[in-house]
């Protein structure tokens, strides 16, 4: 059939903009990007502000000892060797070089305070919540909705943990590369290039390199293919303003979008074989027959809606939550299941109509996977940290799921701002609440004794660190409560047992704390600390043979235990044996250069091998390092008056005794300087001071003697004398003295 012709159609024409037009234009996009810019101060000061008092916060010593307060190779800071070790060697299970890296940076800044660390954390996360409100108003070009997901993971007191503690340096450095990931990689959706999917590859890799969890990003990458870049199309509407075209994406173009990551699931794949493989030698992947699988499973599937209830009602969080192993109820499990199964058919249902509610919910299911239980990693059953990256897909589905149930409501943009100011005020007054609870070792386990379950055997760790806490403190008979308490719960855990035991040796109960020591021993025969322990509660028995054997086996098995090595040093100097002594001292201070006690310690050996300007430098390098060190400032002052430099020996004892008042030896040494340099009253009052704090000192009462003889105080000398004798009847120069002011006396009988 013969084809009409066309109308013909004349050429489409526009009228040009007035000045008024463009300039209106332009106010409104200058006015947008202030309310941007608006946005991302408040992002930032609110969340400032919430953890503000992190500033004055102790360390929190779960971990954080081995990372930072007890890591040499983290205080070596930056240098070549450091960089050897970070790339060569895993710790804690994990090989994450950027992270250590991170961590000695901060050494090097902040020294040991707790301040520059934590401020660190708390800038990655503010980044972090700047970083997800620009991805995601760039990649769905919705302004409040993506406001409210970056709101919500800055604010949250599930993402405490995280933020507040240390030792989770690598969560908030590798959230930080994630999203940067994301960031570049809605530039390489946008023109993909090779320079801008070498950005995409470097901040993944970075990533990977700070925690292993990023292992999972490739498939989120997929995810926001289909939503919100519409990279990948399975029928869904291209745009509500459009007509509703239904395509399907060919074979060959889902087939160009998994081949473009390729490069990164083989880093994935690669990582995940390290990471495996390292906490297998650390011994921190539980085996099946203490977790089985159906244990495992049964907790992970417990642990999804765990999470979610938190997220909904964020109360009870703790540092720690115990694992139930077989006693979780059956019932609870399949429930839990069931509720899974409903949202992820639900979700799939939507799939066109809501496609952000399967990407939301895919991305809570899959970036959990690594950390949900089912390789279990350590003894607890599920941990705040671990929902860090997880509930931003849930805040998605909630940020944009909430106004499209609501879309038909009268007063719809009223109610969402009303609601959302509330939501976002709880959460400023949870979450510093729940930051207060990390001020110190203390409250965080003290907090954690009081919102978790008690009974499961797991939880005797809780009891454990906050005993070391009370210890530290010096509340030694709570310490022992808490330690017999994590001994009850879990008979087998050896390092109560081990603490239990230092406690009781301040206690005096040696015969005790030698038990506890070799029932630790015997549950773990390498542990390094039970050793050095057992050690010292035999050394208080006098039994030195004994504890030297010890302490060689504690530096066996960790060769950069410093203090068994100063131990070892102490046990073989009361032997006689200086040259081992001073050998083991020496490797203290190369162990730990800052050990104070060590110097002096070496100082005393050198002392005794007449290496008297050797033994000088020590002393005075145990008091550069702690002034307040009364015991060098004395030891310092013996070398000196062995040197014939009284004035400074004087001026070192008497620091001795302002340091310590009842420093009893400091008295009497400084007595014997002061009688020497013909200060015969200044000396008796020490030596009488001496005498008073340490009643059996039979030399004080001998020196008093003569320093009374040559006031003339007879009567006073003898007394004194004689109490020399009856300290010391084999004194036999004490008798001489005694025999000499009798005849003075002229008590010739």
């Amino acid at each position: 059939k013969a084809k009409k012709k066309p109308l013909a159609k004349g050429k489409a024409t526009s009228s040009p903009l007035t000045k008024a037009q463009v300039k209106g234009f332009e106010e409104t996009d200058k006015a947008s990007k202030n309310l941007k810019v608006a946005i991302c101060v408040f992002l930032m000061v609110a969340t400032f502000c919430t953890y503000a008092q992190i500033q004055d916060h102790e360390v929190i010593d779960f971990d954080t000892g081995s990372i930072l307060t007890h890591n040499l190779n983290v205080q070596a800071g930056l240098t070549i060797e450091s960089f050897k070790w970070v790339f060569t060697k895993s710790h804690l299970g994990n090989w994450s070089p950027v992270t250590w890296l991170s961590h000695m940076l901060d050494y090097q800044l902040y020294g040991l305070h707790p301040k520059g660390h934590k401020l660190t954390n708390l800038f990655l996360h503010i980044s972090s919540a700047l970083i997800l409100f620009i991805v995601l108003l760039r990649m769905t070009g919705t302004l409040w909705q993506s406001v409210f997901v970056a709101t919500l993971f800055a604010l949250h007191p599930l993402n405490v943990e995280s933020v507040v503690w240390i030792a989770e340096r690598k969560n908030v450095l590798s959230t930080f590369f994630w999203l940067m990931t994301m960031w570049t990689y809605f530039h390489y959706a946008e023109k993909p290039t090779f320079k801008r999917y070498g950005l995409v590859f470097l901040f993944f890799t970075l990533g990977l390199m700070s925690k292993p969890m990023l292992v999972t990003l490739p498939f989120v990458l997929l995810l926001l293919d289909y939503w919100p870049l519409r990279r990948l199309k399975l029928g869904q509407e291209r745009d509500s303003n459009e007509i509703s075209e239904k395509t399907t994406t060919k074979r060959s173009e889902i087939f160009r979008l998994v081949l473009e990551k390729i490069p990164l699931f083989l880093l994935t794949v690669g990582l995940s074989i390290v990471t495996v493989y390292y906490q297998n030698i650390a011994g921190a992947l539980k085996s099946l027959d203490l977790f089985p699988l159906q244990v495992r499973l049964a907790n992970a599937i417990v642990s999804y809606l765990e999470y979610l209830g938190k997220m909904i009602w964020p109360s009870g969080l703790a540092v720690f939550y115990p694992h139930p192993e077989s006693s979780l109820a059956t019932w609870k499990w399949v429930l839990c299941f069931l509720v899974l199964v409903a949202i992820t058919t639900i979700s799939i249902r939507f799939i066109k109509k809501a496609p952000y509610f399967i990407v939301g919910w895919l991305w809570y299911l899959g970036t959990l996977v690594p950390v949900i239980g089912i390789i279990q990693v350590g003894s607890q059953a599920m941990a705040d940290r671990y929902a860090y990256v997880p509930l931003i897909g849930i805040f998605i589905i909630v940020a944009w799921g909430v106004p499209e149930l609501i879309s038909k409501w009268r007063y719809k943009e009223k109610v969402l701002s009303v609601s959302g100011g509330i939501i976002i005020f709880l959460l400023l007054i949870t979450t510093w609440k729940q930051v207060s609870h990390w001020k110190n070792n203390i409250t965080v386990f003290e907090h954690a004794v009081r919102v978790t379950d008690k009974e499961y055997p797991s939880f005797a760790l809780i009891h454990n660190n906050l005993g070391n806490a009370l210890d530290a403190e010096g509340k030694n008979a709570e310490a022992i409560s808490h330690y017999k308490m994590a001994i009850e719960l879990n008979p087998n855990y050896y390092k109560p047992h081990t603490n239990l035991g230092i406690a009781l040796g301040v206690e005096g109960k040696n015969e005790e704390a030698i038990s506890h020591f070799k029932m630790a021993i015997k549950l773990k025969p390498d542990y390094a600390p039970a050793h050095n322990g057992l050690g010292i509660a035999l050394g208080a028995e006098g039994k030195n043979a004994e504890a030297i054997s010890h302490y060689k086996m504690a530096v066996k098995y960790n060769p950069d235990f410093a203090d068994a090595y100063n131990n070892l040093g102490i046990a073989l100097g009361a032997e006689g044996k200086n040259e081992e002594a001073i050998s083991h001292y020496k490797m203290t201070i190369k162990l730990k250069p800052d050990y104070a006690k060590a110097h002096n310690n070496l100082g005393n050996a050198l002392d005794a091998e007449g290496k008297n300007a050797e033994a000088i430098s020590h002393y005075k390098m145990a008091i550069k390092l702690n002034p307040d060190y009364a015991t060098a400032h004395n030891n310092l002052g013996n070398v000196l008056g062995l040197k014939g430099e009284m004035k400074e020996a004087i001026s070192q004892y008497k620091m001795a005794i302002k340091l310590n008042p009842e420093y009893a030896d400091a008295h009497y040494n400084l007595g014997s300087v002061l009688d020497t340099e013909g200060k015969n009253e200044e000396a008796i009052s020490h030596y009488k001071m001496a005498i008073k704090l340490n009643p059996d000192d039979f030399w004080a009462h001998n020196k008093l003697g003569h320093a009374l003889v040559q006031k003339g105080e007879m009567k006073e000398a003898v007394y004194h004398y004689r109490e020399t004798v009856r300290l010391r009847p084999d004194f036999d120069a004490a008798r001489d003295n005694l025999e000499f002011a009798l005849l003075r006396l002229r008590e010739l009988e």
